[in-house]
């Protein structure tokens, strides 16, 4: 008799050779494992590629978030211990990870809190925080009131530049922000993005690090990812013009290129030891049980 998992599993799918090094890619607040369709071809010849849904969004019911009433919410420590959750349940210790926006969040919380989980880390478009928690605490109340019409019709301006926005690839991810997207999942996350804060532990990251950034990006803008890349040490910095918060998307191939060549560089090479006088690291501090 198979018995389910104690601890609930977001929707996910795993691609490439089975005995291949892993990746995990994290997605964007709004947007499925889709997003990663472009890069996903290339990364799975030599890479086991595991890619996750976000709460509410894509195939992952806002269940996995746990009985939280009518308004569930969560946190990055606890999307990552989804996520830690996930590659325990495939029998994945270490792993190389990329994220975008919230997905990256997520990764460098687990780079700066389970260190010896993270082989190597890729952060695109994403930040050390996401603002001032109050634009996010208004837009989750928003949703949960009327619904993701009005953030739908704002993504377009977000995620891509006006050159773009009119492409099939925008137009089926922006279509499937309405089709895809529950409004409990899509304010949950709001509410992750609002709490992150995670600029004072920068510095314990460890992992080889890669930041992305899109030079038209008016959700995480270039600074943010300069903050990121001057805060760990020895990250590596790609500013990318044309492009704004879904580089990958819109230049999917220069950030194909500068994935395959930082995975190369940093194969996982086993566990990482503790540094003498190193804090404990935080337990995942989650909602889902």
């Amino acid at each position: 008799m198979t018995h389910p998992p104690a601890t609930p599993l977001p929707h996910h799918t795993v691609d490439g050779p089975e005995d291949a090094p892993p990746l995990l890619l994290g997605p964007s607040l709004g947007a499925s494992l889709a997003v990663w369709d472009p890069q996903l071809p290339a990364l799975a010849r030599h890479h086991r590629v595991i890619r996750w849904d976000l709460p509410g969004h894509g195939g992952t019911p806002i269940g996995v978030l746990g009985d939280h009433g009518p308004a569930p919410t969560t946190t990055v420590p606890g999307l990552a211990r989804l996520v830690l959750g996930l590659a325990d349940s495939l029998g994945v210790d270490r792993f190389a990870y990329a994220g975008i926006s919230l997905g990256g969040a997520v990764g460098a919380w687990l780079a700066a809190h389970h260190p010896e989980r993270i082989a190597s880390l890729a952060l695109i478009c994403s930040s050390a925080r996401f603002g001032e928690p109050a634009g996010w605490q208004d837009r989750a109340a928003l949703v949960r009131e009327a619904g993701l019409g009005p953030i739908a019709e704002a993504a377009a301006s977000r995620w891509f530049t006006p050159a773009f926005v009119s492409s099939p690839q925008a137009t089926a991810l922006l279509d499937a922000v309405r089709r895809s997207v529950a409004p409990a999942g899509y304010a949950a996350c709001c509410d992750a993005l609002a709490a992150f804060d995670l600029r004072a532990d920068l510095a314990r990251i460890t992992a080889p690090t890669l930041v992305v950034a899109g030079l038209a990006d008016p959700a995480t803008p270039p600074a943010h990812a300069r903050e990121l890349a001057d805060g760990i040490a020895d990250a590596g910095l790609l500013e990318l013009s044309g492009a704004a918060h879904l580089a990958n998307v819109e230049r999917p191939a220069p950030v194909l290129a500068a994935l395959l060549d930082h995975l190369a560089a940093h194969p996982d090479n086993g566990p990482v030891a503790t540094p003498v006088g190193t804090p404990a690291p935080h337990p995942a501090e989650g909602t889902a049980q």
